[in-house]
């Protein structure tokens, strides 16, 4: 590859390198699958056979929900995925016998795992623990036949892939989306991931510059740009619940010291103090939560904030037809889809001046960025649009159509299907 494939796929490229036939087959190698917080990666997957690609899902461990929680359509994901830890010590045994069928490979994949932690026991514990899981997906590829593997997240389970390379021929991607991939490059052992992949997809220009800040000029080549997306159509303004209510923010996502939550809150203080009507929705879980009940306790904002946990596509849905603005005061983030989701539903979006967020929102055209940590900034930007109707509708309006230029599940998907049947091997 040229250094000019690092940007975004252009599908009117195909004529210039040679595309084999389908079907392309391809294996996606996951953490939890499917996941409440990652349902881009089902809709990815669902849209790639759309395109005509086979895709195998291998997930480490089991969703975090019930079936009955469960949509059909990852009903019908979960009962075809196949679950590494499932299969338990019997799994991982006959994973190990069917490896030394080929004592070459195995000996060398052993060789890695020894070498993974170095002189630490418990990474090389670990080290030994990946390369079992490498030898279950060697096994499953080799059933299928199938000999490119794909990750989302170039953290723990991409160790699995970074194991298999160790001592398998099969061809390796990896979706990067930062910044966590980034905080421990040592201990990520990212840079022998770059080394390890075939390409990298990148979800965003921030997240491609910190791959080439580690990497020398002859990898940039490897890095590609193939944004995320939602289905515009599914998140409508159309839908919008018109009732009698005081104006409402919302925030989505896991509840994490990286989202910024309690910003959020502080700044609810701030605006009940200057007279402000307003009620708070947020949906998520994770470790903050105690401390977030706490401090809402603590400040008497009980009958302005609800937390309703986590809740299925459903349930945000429902809640984006009830809120006037949506707030991401996050410390650190890729680009997020929760925001992307937001905008395609018409509603203005404020969130913070890192990483990839300015990527999407550009500010003051198709939403408000603030510095994150500064609650009188954020308190300030959703004063401004509670005072002016206007501007929320034209703000709502502006980041409905940015999503839907630059952040479209449909078209971004086929982008990702361009650059996956260029590398098709």
């Amino acid at each position: 590859m040229t250094a000019n494939s690092i940007e975004m796929v252009d599908p009117s490229l195909a004529s210039e390198v040679r595309i084999p036939e389908g079907p392309y087959r391809i294996a996606y190698l996951l953490n939890c699958y499917p996941a409440i917080s990652h349902t881009f990666i089902l809709r990815e997957v669902t849209g790639l056979r759309a395109e005509g690609f086979e895709i195998e899902c291998i997930s480490v461990n089991q969703p975090d929900r019930t079936v009955q929680e469960m949509n059909e359509v990852e009903v019908h994901e979960y009962l075809s995925t196949y679950y590494l830890k499932s299969h338990g010590i019997w799994g991982a045994l006959t994973a190990h016998l069917h490896g030394l069928l080929r004592p070459k490979a195995y000996f060398k994949g052993f060789i890695h795992a020894l070498k993974y932690g170095s002189s630490d026991l418990k990474r090389t514990v670990f080290g030994i623990f990946y390369w079992t899981e490498a030898l279950m997906v060697d096994r499953r590829l080799r059933a299928l036949k199938i000999n490119h593997l794909h990750v989302h997240f170039a953290t723990a389970v991409a160790n699995i892939a970074l194991s298999l390379k160790a001592f398998s021929a099969v061809r390796l991607s990896i979706t990067v989306h930062g910044p966590d991939e980034f905080y421990d490059v040592p201990g990520q052992k990212l840079i022998e991931k770059i080394q390890a992949a075939n390409f990298l997809v990148c979800i965003g220009k921030y997240a491609r510059s910190q791959l080439m800040r580690l990497s020398p000029i002859s990898d940039w080549g490897k890095f590609h740009i193939c944004p995320l997306g939602v289905d515009v159509a599914k998140f409508n303004p159309s839908i919008r619940v018109q009732e009698k209510r005081p104006f409402t923010i919302l925030c989505v996502g896991r509840l994490t010291p990286a989202k910024g939550q309690h910003i959020l809150l502080e700044a609810c203080v701030a605006l009940r103090d200057l007279g402000k009507d307003f009620r708070v929705v947020i949906i998520g879980t994770g470790p903050d939560e105690a401390s977030l009940k706490q401090f809402i306790k603590d400040n008497q904002l009980n009958s302005r904030v609800e937390m309703m946990g986590a809740q299925n596509e459903v349930g945000v849905l429902d809640q984006l037809a009830r809120s006037d603005v949506f707030v991401l005061p996050s410390f650190a983030e890729g680009i997020p889809v929760a925001l992307m989701e937001a905008m395609a539903a018409g509603i203005p979006c404020i969130s913070t001046r890192i990483t990839g967020i300015p990527e999407l929102i550009r500010d003051g055209l198709d939403g408000l960025l603030v510095a994150p940590s500064d609650v009188l900034e954020l308190t300030e930007a959703l004063a401004m649009l509670m005072e002016d109707e206007d501007m929320v509708r034209e703000i709502g309006l502006a980041g409905r159509y940015r999503v839907i230029a630059e952040y479209n599940l449909q078209k971004n998907v086929s982008r990702l299907a361009q650059l996956f049947k260029r590398e098709y091997i």
